[in-house]
């Protein structure tokens, strides 16, 4: 990546496809076919590129001549359940949180990912800059997930690992711990048991900074206010309502 490339990202510049897809009108793929097309506009101009960067909330994107708006503010916490992807469609048809949500999910973008057999708790937003700021590695959120894996793992193994792990139970068939993490990677956990001979059976994330499921069950979720959101992270921008 070039540096002015890099620093166009710092900015709160993304993609444009990202862009179209972060804002709701169109997945990255269709907005990949759409800005080929010449059907997309950013202030005015076409754009056939669509690694163009921009960002979201100041940039005026038309797509068909007909301007992409923001959404109004709103952040939800969503309890996703097990076999659900953290995707705003699948080419092989498999349900997405966005099915989970229904209306509830118009306009929102999922702050970081869950793969599809991890439940638990996801953030989704309409404000763009927020996820990019929450999704930071250098903000350093804490996640923590409750893990079930196979065989017996003893202290002393979890403490040589890449993560802060407390083992709440252990016998020669499955161990139960908690993991904490301090940033989003891919798949993360289940590499980090897997490289010490260890299975992932059962992977939940059960908080998220200071936020946690609390009462909700698989599919359900409930709104976060902007007060909740400056309270629990610190620094994190809040786009205007």
């Amino acid at each position: 990546m070039t540096q002015k490339a890099t620093q166009g990202r710092a900015k709160g510049k993304v993609p444009l496809t990202r862009a179209l897809s972060k804002l709701g009108a169109l997945s990255r793929a269709q907005a990949a076919l759409a800005i080929r097309e010449g059907r997309v506009r950013v202030n005015g101009r076409v754009v056939r590129v669509p690694a163009t960067l921009v960002t979201p909330e100041i940039a005026r994107i038309e797509v068909d001549r007909q301007a992409v708006e923001p959404s109004s503010w709103r952040t939800i916490l969503l309890y996703k359940p097990r076999g659900v992807l953290t995707t705003r469609s699948d080419p092989e048809g498999r349900p997405t949180v966005y099915d989970v949500l229904g209306a509830a999910g118009s306009r929102l973008v999922a702050v970081g990912r869950l793969d599809f057999a991890t439940s638990g708790l996801l953030l989704l937003t309409s404000d763009t800059q927020l996820a990019n700021w929450l999704t930071d590695p250098g903000n350093a959120i804490p996640r923590l997930y409750a893990v079930t894996v196979r065989g017996h793992t003893s202290p002393d193994t979890m403490a040589k690992l890449a993560a802060n792990i407390t083992v709440r139970k252990a016998s020669g068939r499955e161990s139960h711990l908690l993991v904490e993490l301090r940033e989003g990677k891919n798949r993360q956990v289940r590499r980090i048991f897997a490289g010490a001979g260890h299975e992932v059976t059962a992977l939940k994330r059960i908080r998220f900074g200071p936020l946690e499921l609390g009462s909700l069950a698989p599919g359900e979720h409930r709104e976060i206010t902007r007060k909740e959101i400056a309270n629990a992270f610190p620094g994190a921008p809040l786009r205007a309502l």
